[in-house]
């Protein structure tokens, strides 16, 4: 009987710790970010290269979220169908006009998921692996990354996951921002990634929402405009977990005022190893590099 209560006790312990170690999951030291997933080397905002981010050991997944016609949460940066690395399911290329009247919010999943966004060669990026790939789900991704963290044993990785949203495109390209967060936040509560998510955006009406409704969210607050830090956080109506600027925007007097104020400062994107070693002497907490390769170096 007391061979049996130790037991019970001991795993008791240890879902306490687990639980713990979960909730308490902390920040990197210094945040690496594939930006995309690395589009540099990779189809952006595929399954491929977030597991390949994974492989180059970046310690947060940087990804941008719409929403479809029928409510499903899906990886894009771009309110409709990108013509640049874009072709239709008989493999043929999409003119601007074609693919701009394709608004992701309008279609269902199903449809979207025909259309092959990584075998186009990207003149953008002429490093980036060809593979013949769909535009996925949020919850496929977050599948596929934790099932591989655990197959090959890697620490968990954070999500960086973007909002993609703006005040004229409500309901139009995107739903309005509390729908967005919903929608977003039932995904990521469902899948118990919580403790490891940042959600972020430039549309600070999706942050502030989702600050109130769920202050446990670490949020970063995207700025592509000089300010100071203190204008940011006037604007924002709280305190950001992170702010994450334009890089050429990031000078020792913004990083000192983030730092400050307690918040971190992760600018995007980089992409020189150059500009990456000269922010990192300047103090910045992490980087976003669609070269994720180049983090590591």
């Amino acid at each position: 009987m007391k061979k049996h209560l130790a037991s019970i006790a001991f795993i008791s312990l240890a879902c306490l710790s687990a639980f713990a170690q979960k909730a308490t999951q902390k920040f990197p030291k210094f945040d690496t970010e594939a930006h995309r997933g690395g589009r540099g080397l990779m189809p952006e905002n595929t399954i491929p290269a977030m597991l390949n981010a994974i492989d180059l050991g970046v310690t947060t997944l940087e990804m941008d979220t719409h929403i479809t016609a029928d409510g499903k949460v899906i990886l894009s940066h771009d309110d409709t169908l990108n013509p640049l690395f874009t072709l239709t399911p008989d493999g043929k290329e999409m003119s601007k006009d074609e693919a701009h009247k394709q608004a992701l919010l309008k279609m269902n999943y199903a449809d979207i998921a025909k259309f092959d966004v990584g075998s186009k060669p990207y003149s953008k990026f002429p490093e980036q692996k060809k593979v013949k790939v769909h535009i996925p789900l949020l919850e496929a991704v977050i599948d596929s990354v934790q099932q591989y963290l655990k197959a090959k044993g890697k620490p968990q990785v954070y999500y960086n996951i973007e909002t993609k949203s703006k005040p004229g495109g409500d309901n139009i390209y995107h739903p309005a921002p509390a729908e967005f967060v919903k929608q977003l936040m039932e995904v990521i509560e469902r899948k118990e990634i919580i403790h490891y998510v940042i959600i972020q955006s430039f549309d600070k009406r999706t942050i502030q929402f989702l600050h109130k409704k769920y202050p446990q969210v670490k949020t970063a607050y995207l700025v592509d405009i000089q300010k100071s830090v203190n204008e940011y956080v006037t604007e924002l109506g709280y305190k950001p977990y992170i702010i994450s600027p334009a890089y050429k925007l990031v000078t020792a007097n913004m990083i000192q005022q983030c730092h400050a104020q307690g918040i971190k400062i992760v600018p995007w994107t980089v992409n020189t190893s150059e500009e990456i070693a000269a922010l990192k002497a300047l103090g910045v907490d992490g980087i976003i590099s669609d070269y994720p390769d180049l983090l590591e170096k």
